[in-house]
């Protein structure tokens, strides 16, 4: 870990968003300055009535800077209230933003790298082509998206990027051919995409608009022969196309009603986006990271009073502050967290001391998804931070020992085991008055983390995905909660959030292996109480234990 001083000094984030550690220990030897002047003033008995009325004014505007269980009065207060807990969870955000560090762009020879993988799988697959339009694919073959194409809504005009299998002539090796359907209007701004490609010009078939593009397609010089097997009559099958999932319906059938064979995606060719680069597997790293840390520096921010919506803003802000891209965020208090993906109903829920939060969301950062899961409570109203400081000078009493715990038990100044997450350590946090449904969410939690655990152990190369799902499972059912896991345990994960392969108890047939990516998100959900769900990312390794790219898993319900 390095030197202990300097590593506490980088993760202890201080008290005013940049202040020096001299700066720091000040306002700290301030703030104990402060509870001694508070104490002997409690001591001091006979005080005059002027001096008890004085104090009730203090007291009051105390309450009001810590901001009360209640919503701001007027709608000026309510903006001032908002404003200030998302520049706390900014500043905490940008205290230390090195998740960043390893994240680069993919570079072009990745793409055709990809590319080349394709056309190897197809052979295997008995394929002739891999056909694809602007989307989640055609990002990852080609570098461009569905709104890098076409930025108002898809069109009905075909746009098509074919893989073709070739032999290199020098080294005897499949490569891939790569080409394109493209109506000739649209020649020039296809050639002006910077589709990364092995030739000077991009091979390009066009069609007009009175034409049939897929009768076009089929009589190219790409298939003008049909396919290169032959039936057992000695005839030339058609075409065999590889149609990817994407693909609207209507473009499928075009293509069949030409004369194609069209086939759904093979094993084959589901493998080579499945396992993931050392490029990737960074990105990957860096977004979702960042957005469990973006989690992590909003909580200590969060009062008793915002909203479900107030909250999904507040994050929203924080994400985009350090350059992600909004993809999806769902906050959830209480009885809301039982409904996994939320509702109609959903949004308008007031934050409360005893509320268990779920917070399920993901971001774009350069192509690449994540998608995490925190359940968590908000500290007691005396350990309330609003982060860095804001507006508070250091002659301010300020007290805030759960922020400060906070922080401290993520640099591991705790001596915690973050593998094992002990009861202890895990609930040691000053809570709420503990009435029997927050122990059962105490509980509850602590079941859901055993159950990450668990999965997280399973993913070893040769396992099945089922083998990992049935590992959390037997946790939470061995509990006596296997009725609120209702959803499967996870799902691959890359350039979308959602990617195969996923993590079902009846997906026996498909074996980890070294390079895959998935989230282990376990949750037991009571309709009418509670939910509460973890979710990490894991990278399948080949030495056999996972490695977690979300930085730092959950610690405790007080530190998510």
């Amino acid at each position: 870990m390095g030197n202990l001083a300097e590593e506490r000094q980088r993760l202890l984030p201080p008290p005013h968003g940049h202040e020096k550690h001299g700066e720091a220990n000040q306002r700290l030897s301030s703030t104990s300055s402060c509870l001694s002047r508070r104490r002997l003033f409690s001591g001091i008995s006979g005080i005059v009535l002027s001096l008890l009325a004085l104090g009730s004014v203090i007291w009051a505007s105390s309450r009001s800077a810590h901001w009360s269980s209640k919503p701001p009065g007027n709608r000026d207060d309510a903006h001032s209230h908002f404003a200030r807990v998302q520049q706390c969870a900014i500043d905490n955000l940008h205290a230390d933003l090195s998740f960043l560090d390893g994240a680069v762009p993919i570079a072009a020879d990745e793409f055709l790298a990809r590319r080349d993988r394709l056309a190897q799988a197809l052979v295997a697959s008995g394929a002739d082509a891999f056909v694809l339009e602007p989307g989640y694919t055609f990002q990852y073959y080609g570098n461009i998206s569905q709104v890098d194409w076409e930025p108002w809504e898809p069109e009905e005009r075909p746009f098509l990027m074919l893989v073709l299998p070739q032999t290199d002539a020098d080294t005897g090796e499949v490569v891939a051919k790569t080409a394109f359907l493209a109506p000739h209007f649209e020649e020039g701004r296809v050639r002006m995409l910077g589709i990364p490609s092995r030739e000077e010009e991009l091979d390009i078939v066009i069609w007009e608009e009175h034409w049939d593009p897929y009768a076009i397609l089929r009589e190219s010089r790409l298939f003008g022969s049909g396919s290169k097997e032959e039936s057992e009559a000695g005839e030339k099958r058609p075409p065999k196309l590889v149609i990817d999932e994407e693909m609207r319906d209507f473009i499928a059938r075009g293509l069949a009603g030409a004369g194609f064979e069209t086939v759904g995606l093979t094993p084959e060719v589901e493998l080579v986006r499945q396992i993931k680069s050392p490029a990737e597997v960074e990105l990957l790293r860096a977004v979702n990271t960042g957005t469990v840390v973006a989690v992590r520096a909003m909580r200590p921010c969060l009062t008793p009073g915002l909203t479900e919506d107030e909250v999904r803003d507040i994050l929203d802000a924080a994400l985009l502050s350090v350059g992600f891209q909004l993809f999806f965020n769902i906050v959830l208090f209480e009885e809301h967290g039982a409904l996994p993906h939320g509702g109609f109903v959903t949004g308008g829920k007031r934050l409360t001391e005893e509320s268990m939060v779920v917070i399920d969301v993901g971001a774009h950062y350069l192509g690449y998804s994540s998608d995490i899961c925190r359940s968590f409570f908000i500290d007691p109203p005396k350990s309330h931070g609003h982060g860095h400081g804001h507006g508070h000078g250091h002659g301010h009493c300020h007290w805030k020992p759960g922020f400060l715990h906070s922080w401290l038990e993520a640099a591991g100044f705790q001596h915690h085991d973050h593998h094992h997450h002990d009861d202890h350590h895990r609930h040691q946090l000053p809570g709420p008055e503990q009435s029997e449904l927050h122990s059962e969410k105490l509980k509850v939690w602590d079941i859901v983390l055993d159950a990450q655990t668990a999965a997280a152990a399973a993913f070893r190369p040769n396992g099945t995905a089922a083998g990992v799902d049935i590992a959390a499972r037997t946790i939470i059912e061995d509990a006596g909660y296997g009725y609120g896991f209702t959803h499967r345990l996870g799902h691959g994960i890359g350039i979308k959030a959602h990617e195969s392969p996923y993590l079902n108890k009846w997906n026996t047939k498909v074996v980890l292996q070294p390079g895959m990516t998935f989230t282990n998100e376990p949750g037991i959900y009571l309709e009418g109480k509670f939910g509460v769900r973890h979710e990490d990312i894991y990278l399948v390794k080949e030495d056999g234990e996972a490695e977690l790219l979300t930085g730092q898993r959950a610690v405790g319900p007080y530190n998510p």
